[in-house]
């Protein structure tokens, strides 16, 4: 280990472990307490406060981004309370949010969907580039209304400012980081400028430009790639030793990503546009192949090869009147993602293109009365080609209109918004088409209990149309080591829920509390039949009642001063139950991968230019599964961390991950019996800017 970490170290010169950050921004333990106070742009398009909001709300930005950034979005966002990933190997990695993941959770790249194939299968990677983020917000709970059905579990919105959105203060302005990990050897380095063109008809032209490598190898694990569980289950022996120990194969990653970006920014008006390509290759590790539980081999050395170019654009408007704002923004993207077989041949292909356009309509306050009115269309035409094409090639558009209303009266605020939508899918192989309308609605309220402690809460329904794959498909997919097939016959997916929220904010102190419960009726989910096809488990697309449930939990204060030395504390908890709702006297039965109870705690001591950070992550065992589904031991994470401010442009980072080499295994992973997360690792990193 200690001879890699030398390597990494050497490597400083070539590499980053940090976000892009345009418009250099650093937060301190002094100002991260102060998020209850962001102004937060997701969600609802009457933008107001975290501490305002009645849903949970998270912002990543600055040095907590620095800290916890990852190669994938999933990694990065795991410490975030309510949130988990996916976990396919370093490459392939997306957030869930409170158990819930695919096509429930919206992941927006600057306010637009990613269009991408992520959602479709869990080794398929995101084109959203977390090395190229310069704040993330997270909405937990009903983020739907806005951004469509298929954010019917939260959103997740990561911002890289590559539309200039502000003039600079200086003719350049931006920030570079370079970096190295130990763990996989593994070097990044990003960079991101914004610049003042010039003046063009009474307004300012500023650019941006952005770019991000990344390379890492196969990653280091504390002893079996095999947990004991599996091993055990398979009927091994105790004293059995399984060949892949030490590191995981086939898990290196190299990605590269290049965005360029103007506007043009008046008075009252701004129009911009941005161009980004995005090109990776990584590995996917511990696969299973068809025929392996009837004597044959694993898969295994399967690359992925994935690249995207995207178009953004945004128009707003300034009116000043009764109408306040017009804002139009959208992007249209061409993805393709290529299977690479172990003997160099093309194994299945995905391809997607598609554009979302949104036009958000903001109404000037009237008195204590505040309104929003948008439309929405989605389209994208999908396709699998191949060995893995489970689902057939396919064309969806959605098509919703919605509105926000928001009133105060003395310490009450409060909101409602609806919105109605059409979603169509079609089978281009079968000519077979199906079209969903559904609309849904939510309510809720806030009280200023005291100058410092709000108390919230929402009620909703929500509606979310079936998608192509959980309609269309009929195949094997390898990834989940399942065939699936899909519902021609499924309906909406109608969620009824509330949540309640307690926000407290005072100095350095401050908690928020999220108690959630949500109702489905008909929820889709691939469920188990006993059989086998192509020498895989079937399962078929099936709707039927379900009820999730838990709470999030965050709280920090400072408890001392030690002569310069500040002390604080923060920590969470986070926990979500999740079942089918068994009729009468049937049993209960869990649905599948959701995450088990976790707490996290951390200590802060800041002077001046010196930061250092303590961290313990605890997951405990998940024995609620699914039928088939093994249990995950529980584990403890000790995370160390430090940053040394040079100067007011120049400021190095360290960490180490994993402190203690634990074997640590996410519940939430298709792999997590077969790859674990890896094991120590040092981190080091330095940030410069201008």
């Amino acid at each position: 280990m200690q001879s890699i970490f030398l390597r990494s170290t050497a490597a400083i010169a070539v590499s980053v472990f940090s976000p892009i950050m345009a418009n250099a921004q650093t937060d301190t333990p002094s100002t991260t307490d102060k998020t209850l106070d962001e102004i937060i742009v997701t969600g609802s398009p009457l933008s107001a406060t975290a501490g305002e909001s009645l849903v949970g709300v998270s912002v990543i930005s600055g040095e907590k981004l620095a800290n916890n950034l990852s190669g994938s979005l999933g990694e990065t966002l795991k410490k975030t309370p309510g949130l988990s990933s996916t976990f396919f190997g370093p490459g392939a990695s997306r957030p869930l949010i409170r158990g819930q993941g695919g096509d429930r959770i919206r992941i927006l790249d600057n306010g637009i969907g990613s269009i991408d194939a992520a959602s479709s299968s869990p080794d398929h990677a995101g084109s959203v580039e977390p090395a190229m983020a310069t704040r993330i917000e997270i909405i937990r709970g009903s983020g739907l209304l806005r951004y469509g059905s298929s954010a019917s579990g939260g959103v997740i919105n990561v911002i890289d400012g590559r539309i200039p959105d502000s003039v600079p203060d200086k003719p350049l302005t931006g920030a570079v980081r370079i970096g190295a990990s130990s763990v996989d050897d593994g070097y990044e380095a990003a960079i991101g400028v914004n610049y003042k063109l010039g003046e063009f008809s009474g307004g300012s032209l500023v650019g941006h430009v952005a770019a991000s490598t990344r390379k890492t190898q196969d990653y280091s694990i504390p002893g079996f790639a095999e947990s004991a569980v599996l091993r055990s289950a398979e009927g091994e022996a105790d004293d059995a030793q399984p060949q892949d120990q030490n590191r995981v194969e086939n898990s290196a990653v190299q990605s590269s990503a290049l965005a360029a970006g103007v506007s043009w920014i008046g008075q009252n008006a701004l129009v911009g546009l941005a161009v980004r390509n995005l090109d990776s290759e990584y590995g996917i590790p511990g696969g299973h192949g068809p025929g392996e539980e009837e004597g044959g081999e694993e898969e295994g050395g399967v690359t992925v090869v994935l690249g995207q170019t995207r178009v953004d654009g945004v128009v707003r408007i300034e009116f000043g009147g009764a109408l306040e704002t017009l804002t139009i923004n959208g992007g249209y993207g061409d993805y393709e993602h290529r299977e690479i077989e172990p003997d160099g041949a093309t194994g299945t292909v995905f391809t997607n293109e598609g554009f979302e356009l949104r036009g958000e309509l903001l109404q000037a306050e009237r008195g204590n009365w505040q309104a929003a009115y948008g439309a929405q269309i989605r389209q994208r035409d999908f396709a699998a080609i191949g060995a893995e094409a489970f689902v057939p090639p396919s064309k969806s558009t959605q098509i919703g209109v919605f509105t926000f209303q928001e009133l105060n009266i003395g310490d009450w605020h409060l909101e409602a918004s609806m919105r109605y939508e059409r979603n169509q899918h079609e089978n281009i192989t079968a000519n077979i088409s199906r079209s969903f309308t559904g609309f849904s609605a939510s309510a809720g309220a806030d009280y200023h209990l005291t100058e410092n402690i709000r108390l919230g809460g929402t009620i909703f329904r929500t509606s979310r149309a079936p998608t192509s794959e959980e309609l269309f498909s009929n195949g094997p997919h390898l990834a989940t080591n399942q065939f699936e097939i899909g519902d021609i016959n499924l309906g909406l997916e109608v969620a009824s829920g509330a949540e309640i929220s307690v926000r407290f904010k005072q100095g350095y102190s401050f908690a928020s509390f999220n108690i959630f419960a949500t109702q489905y009726s008909d929820y889709v989910f691939g469920r188990a039949t006993g059989a086998q096809q192509d020498g895989l488990p079937e399962f078929i697309f099936t709707a039927s009642d379900a009820v999730f449930k838990g709470f999030e939990l965050e709280a920090g204060a400072k408890l001392a001063t030690f002569k310069s030395f500040d002390l604080l504390v923060d920590g969470s908890v986070e926990y979500v139950d999740a079942n089918l709702d068994a009729d009468g006297n049937a049993p209960r039965i869990s649905l599948p991968r959701i995450p088990p109870l976790g707490i996290a705690l951390g200590a802060v001591l800041q002077s001046g230019d010196w930061r250092f950070r303590a961290e313990i992550d605890y997951a405990a065992k998940q024995d609620d599964t699914a039928p088939g589904e093994l249990v995950t031991n529980g584990y403890t994470l000790v995370n160390l961390q430090t940053s040394y401010k040079i100067n007011d442009k120049f400021t190095v980072r360290g960490g180490i991950n994993n402190l203690f080499d634990q074997e640590a295994r996410q519940h939430t992973s298709f792999l997590k019996d077969i790859i674990p997360l890896p094991g120590r690792n040092f981190k080091i990193s330095f940030s410069a800017e201008f």
